[in-house]
């Protein structure tokens, strides 16, 4: 079929002339219906304003053995952040879009707009493996804009303490990187398996050399971890001092009750890698939509963990029930809540949506994907 496009007006008529644009535009709708010409500006140019959000990947650069700095170059539509917050990720993996949640450890000021995370390969993670041994230079992945609350208040405390370990180092390295001249006594307590996995070392150190923080290093392989007796020797005053702290579930279940029994609690500002399991169910079967995978799940295991471990794919974000990106219909059946114990039933018809992330089967229940 010929498509007729109009580009000029005849005598007397006040309709306005269409813009080059416009016609080149309508030109390129003919020949490539049913495919969009927004699918191959995509192609051409995928961060412009008005596509949907992506970054192209500037560098990769080691941190440690197992950890890496990724500068992306962030699409027109990067609204920007706050330092200690995070952002979504989709990085293609094997063919398979696969969400995670990444603290920014950039400056918010960088001229060029260039933004960073650093990651940290976990054993068995498919994504961060993915990142820090085959992402490429020149890659484009997709982003969500910046969130969170793990941030420094808009009245800088007059003593901070950041307790951090592994990778919890990163929320509080794009915090320092922003606001360290803001802050008059800070403390710096970071664990590491070695003195060679201690992320952000070199910059870390030169601050404490300068005299700007006063650097506590814990390296557990040999000393152990940092725990709240520790804490009285290593940070004497540290009830005196608003405090973050970003590491493994354990140290901040124990620093929370700490805490809690100094009745200092709103000193204590916390970011969970994976949210706190309260409560577990009896398990059951879990059967995967028009997947029609079934699998045995435990009271206790996530159906998002569930469902990836028998190759179903699973829309995820952050994995930590904050997101939302992980939201499914529940087509029947029961879940527990493994945050608050809370128990969700859906009949037929209902299409209940759920956080697969945070929810674990209470019986038999099917999933809509």
């Amino acid at each position: 079929m010929t498509a007729v496009i109009p580009f000029r007006t005849t005598p007397g008529s006040t309709r306005p002339r269409p813009s080059l644009r416009t016609v080149l535009r309508r030109v390129a709708e003919a020949v490539v219906t049913p495919v969009l010409p927004d699918d191959y500006l995509d192609l051409i140019a995928p961060l412009r304003a008005g596509a949907d959000l992506r970054g192209r990947v500037v560098s990769v650069t080691p941190e440690t053995r197992d950890a890496v700095t990724v500068r992306i170059k962030p699409g027109r539509a990067w609204a920007g952040h706050v330092p200690g917050q995070y952002i979504r990720i989709g990085v293609d993996v094997d063919g398979v879009r696969n969400w995670r949640a990444y603290s920014l450890t950039s400056p918010v000021t960088a001229e060029d707009g260039i933004i960073s995370i650093c990651v940290k390969a976990i054993p068995d993670g498919k994504v961060s493996n993915h990142i820090v041994r085959a992402l490429q230079p020149g890659t484009l992945v997709h982003l969500d804009q910046a969130t969170g609350d793990f941030t420094l208040p808009s009245l800088r405390p007059a003593r901070a303490l950041f307790v951090t370990a592994g990778s919890g180092v990163t929320p509080v390295m794009g915090m320092l990187r922003n606001h360290l001249d803001e802050l008059r006594d800070v403390v710096v307590v970071h664990s590491a398996p070695t003195e060679a996995d201690v992320i952000f070392a070199a910059e870390l150190r030169e601050w404490a050399e300068a005299g700007r923080i006063r650097l506590v290093e814990r390296h557990t392989d040999s000393q152990g971890m940092v725990g709240t007796d520790s804490l009285d020797e290593l940070v004497p005053d540290w009830r005196f001092r608003e405090t973050w702290a970003c590491g493994p579930t354990g140290m901040l279940d124990a620093f929370e009750a700490a805490w809690a029994d100094a009745e200092i609690s709103d000193r204590l500002h916390t970011e969970r890698f994976r949210p706190v399991i309260i409560a577990e169910g009896e398990g059951g079967t879990v059967t995967f939509g028009t997947q029609r995978i079934t699998v045995d799940a435990d009271g206790s295991t996530p159906i998002l963990d569930a469902g990836e471990a028998a190759g179903v794919l699973m829309p995820s974000g952050c994995r930590m029930g904050i997101c939302f990106g992980c939201v499914v219909p529940l087509k029947e059946g029961a879940v527990r809540d493994l945050r608050s114990g809370d128990l969700t039933i859906a009949a037929k018809g209902d299409g209940i949506r759920i956080q697969t992330c945070v929810s674990a089967a209470a019986g038999h229940c099917e999933i809509d994907l």
